[in-house]
């Protein structure tokens, strides 16, 4: 476990009640009904200690089983809109490298059962079970009306596919999107996995989008701009013939899965809000083979390419430091039937600082 005393340099000068200054930002979504910026509509009562609520005992440790015991009913009408930009404190930003770290560690096994002939459901599935053993809790499950435990997005689906009885076979891709909650905090993390052997397109889009992480990851510093992580992106994959999604951002995360800012991966540098030691917020930029535009299905979740071409996505939460950042949903080894080719682009350098 870090030591949060040692690491106070890291993150500057805030802690207690000046972790918990504000910046203003409006947080409002302009951009479509799939990115409210609202409290998750989840009934774990997340924000209230077990000291100060003993009705609602706490989820157990790190690799117990449980499952937690939910009230029947949740009023999302009650729910606070976050409306700035929150400032994590030390012991926020600990609670974050945990839940970070068991959502990483989850999406570390979808890769081992990823193959052709499995469903969605069956990810769907193990992805709920596995998140319920290590002691969380599924964020996308019941969050706004969504009826899964995790996004499964196959090939021309951008993002917030919903799992079913869908077949993967052999040259698919497929985006698997974790998000845990534990003791009040969100982990969200994302990868896309080669289906048997890819086909050249396939294998473009995917490692574009996976450089371009890398790439906006290593724009993260304080006195940085949010512009500058969207234009490292946007410069990339547009350099290497794809283009970026407009409609779909990343987010703030915390106590809640979508806090302020919107994190755009296309940008100016230079322009944007200065980002400051102790904000978190999700990376996660989902490019495409063919245009960027995006048409989501009658399910109102589904989103899908308008030109029905191949998609790919990568996410890690990430806590902004004084020097650069920390990757709160870092993984400990290579995940399986997705990073298998090496480093495709080595004449694009990541700094060595940055590893994912």
């Amino acid at each position: 476990m870090p030591n949060l005393r040692a690491q106070r340099g890291q993150f500057g000068a805030f802690d207690g009640l000046a972790g918990r200054m504000m910046e203003r930002k409006s947080s409002t979504s302009k951009i479509g009904p799939q990115i409210p910026v609202l409290d998750h509509p989840h009934p774990i009562p997340t924000l209230v200690s077990p000291k100060e609520d003993s009705s609602h005992p706490p989820l157990t440790p790190l690799g117990h089983r449980a499952t937690p015991a939910l009230p029947k009913r949740y009023d999302r009408r009650a729910e606070p809109i976050v409306s700035s930009v929150s400032v994590k404190t030390f012991k926020e930003v600990e609670a974050m490298r945990v839940v970070g770290q068991m959502a990483a560690d989850t999406l570390l096994a979808v890769g081992d059962i990823i193959k052709p002939g499995i469903t969605t459901e069956d990810i769907n599935q193990f992805v709920h079970d596995d998140t319920v053993r290590r002691g969380g809790w599924p964020a996308p499950l019941n969050y706004h009306g969504f009826p899964k435990s995790v996004c499964t997005s196959v090939n021309e689906v951008v993002c917030h596919g919903i799992p079913g009885k869908r077949v993967l076979e052999t040259g698919d891709i497929i985006n698997v999107d974790v998000t845990t909650i534990y003791k009040g905090f969100f982990g969200d993390t994302s990868a896309t996995f080669y289906v048997g052997k890819p086909s050249p397109e396939a294998k473009h889009v995917t490692e574009v989008s996976r450089r371009s992480l890398e790439l906006a990851i290593a724009e993260v510093r304080e006195g940085a701009r949010l512009g500058d992580i969207g234009a490292a992106i946007q410069a990339f994959a547009e350099g290497e013939g794809c283009s970026v999604v407009r409609a779909f951002v990343g987010h703030g995360i915390g106590r809640q899965f979508h806090e302020a800012p919107q994190v755009s991966h296309v940008g100016r540098r230079g322009q944007g809000m200065r980002l400051r030691a102790g904000m978190c917020f999700t990376i996660e930029p989902m490019i495409n083979i063919g245009g960027h535009e995006v048409e989501v299905l009658a399910d109102k979740w589904t989103a899908i390419t308008a030109d029905r071409s191949l998609s790919a996505q990568f996410e890690h939460t990430i806590v902004v430091t004084k020097t650069s950042c920390e990757i709160l949903t870092r993984r400990n080894h290579k995940l399986a039937n997705s990073e298998i080719f090496g480093d495709v682009f080595s004449q694009v350098a990541t700094p060595a600082a940055i590893s994912l």
